[in-house]
């Protein structure tokens, strides 16, 4: 039986987690207004939990649930597996927290009256966008 390892995070916008996730591949998540137990990969329910889960069917053979947690300060933790941390490890929490702050970057723009008129994505994984905001 694998422990959860827990991975602090600066993720706070619940649906540009699930956008990020989404984007990195996992798009059939749960989300939870109260923490749900996790599950491992012999169908056994931990005593971790989490806000939004990716089931273990979708993460891999003989892996186990993927959670985020939400904190009292609004930031999620992530549990992840001691087994699946050689595939989910920080460069992967990396990338769905880049995705998740392109996601709320972009989402607060339009609110702002921003138009996004061109986008590219650098080697690095840098996003430079090119935005355009019409005053009337």
């Amino acid at each position: 039986m694998s422990h959860y390892t827990t991975l602090t995070t600066r993720i706070t916008d619940t649906e540009a987690l699930c956008g990020a996730l989404a984007d990195v591949g996992y798009d059939d998540l749960e989300v939870y207004d109260q923490p749900q137990r996790l599950v491992g990969f012999q169908g056994d329910p931990r005593g971790d939990r989490a806000h939004v889960i990716i089931r273990r069917k979708h993460v891999g053979l003989a892996s186990n649930d993927i959670g985020f947690l939400r904190q009292d300060s609004g930031t999620f933790l992530a549990l992840i597996s001691e087994y699946d941390l050689g595939k989910h490890n920080e460069a992967w929490l990396g990338q769905v927290t880049a995705r998740h702050a392109y996601r709320v970057t972009s989402k607060t723009l339009a609110t702002q009256g921003f138009d996004l008129v061109d986008e590219q994505t650098e080697r690095d994984g840098t996003v430079r966008m090119v935005l355009r905001r019409t005053q009337y």
